[in-house]
């Protein structure tokens, strides 16, 4: 049995304690929040569970397994460090630390230990990123072009970190995992209306093959949208997550050019064919993680959404700071 210790019960522990007590073979012995009416509230659900303010309770406690890090992004790497010192394996909120130093940091100490790390990178688990994946790896679509992404909404706007660090972290770590190739660049641009923190920004993410990718992300829209657009030789796809029936749509349309003798006789052919909505299947992202994050543990295999995941993520966010430095300036990753 895993006894899971979770650190956080604010807006997305509560979905965490829930999985985890789903899965057999492993259950969730303790609760944190330095928020009292947090600690209350769990209290009030969880009557018979060690609740608790100190969080050294739970990454000293020798009952506890696997230590859940669901904080602000600040208190990530010290929480993280001494669940590991302490012999727990660990899972921890998105994005991973709050630079790429921490997260090397931990991955060393966990390799030193042989404990596992997972990022909380849930979208990777739904069934629509892994639907995408396969018609990727079945080459549908056929070389990538393009990945182009919305993911705006009337805030909720963070105290700790600007709009990049809070929304971009699900596209760059969906990116991580359907693209083959890694990023060599990336540029970004904002601007803070409400307070000193980016409240919109747009990214730019260069690839070393013909693969570009732009990402809008946003605390300041009237609606709430999330669409990304993948487009490549053979096929394009849409993928609409607010969509409740039809998520993903592929498009057989596209562009087919031949070229005869010479530049001035180019030409450009358009292909408009049939759209396809594939089935989408209707299962909680996070159920998947956490019982794949138990399966791993037991078979002590490593995670794909591992340490080493989530500081490909946080050195694309640190660039991305260092571009907004910069007036929008390409920055080498």
């Amino acid at each position: 049995m895993i006894r899971v210790g979770v650190i956080g019960y604010g807006y997305w522990g509560p979905n965490i304690v829930r999985n985890f007590n789903m899965i057999d073979g492993a259950e969730v012995a303790a609760i944190c929040d330095k928020n009292p009416l947090s600690a209350q509230r769990a209290r009030k659900n969880y009557p018979n569970l060690l609740i608790t303010e100190n969080s050294a309770e739970i990454v000293q406690s020798p009952d506890i397994d696997l230590v859940t890090v669901i904080t602000p992004v600040s208190t990530h790497y010290e929480l993280a460090k001494q669940a590991l010192l302490n012999g727990k394996h660990v899972f921890v909120e998105k994005p991973f630390t709050s630079n790429t130093k921490q997260a090397a940091e931990l991955i060393e100490i966990a390799g030193k230990k042989n404990l596992k790390i997972m990022v909380d990178h849930t979208f990777l688990f739904t069934s629509a990123v892994r639907k995408i994946k396969q018609i990727i790896e079945d080459d549908v679509l056929g070389e990538l072009y393009y990945y182009d992404s919305t993911r705006v909404n009337l805030g909720l706007f963070q105290h700790d970190v600007n709009v990049i660090w809070d929304l971009a972290p699900h596209d760059f770590s969906i990116m991580d995992y359907l693209i083959k190739e890694k990023p060599d660049a990336v540029a970004a641009s904002g601007k803070a209306h409400i307070n000193s923190k980016e409240d919109i920004a747009y990214i730019m993410v260069y690839f070393s093959k013909n693969i570009i990718a732009h990402l809008n992300v946003n605390w300041l829209s009237p609606v709430k949208l999330r669409t990304t657009l993948i487009g490549g030789e053979k096929k394009m796809l849409m993928w609409n997550d607010v969509d409740a029936d039809e998520k993903i749509k592929v498009y057989d349309r596209g562009v087919e050019i031949t070229n005869s003798e010479g530049i001035y006789n180019l030409l450009v052919n358009y292909r408009s064919g049939d759209m396809w909505a594939p089935k989408v299947d209707q299962i909680e992202a996070l159920k998947l993680e956490t019982q794949y994050f138990v399966d791993c543990i037991n078979k002590n295999e490593e995670p794909f959404n591992n340490g080493h995941a989530g500081l490909r993520v946080v050195r694309m966010l640190e660039a991305c700071d260092e571009s907004l430095k910069n007036n929008g300036r390409m920055v080498k990753l």
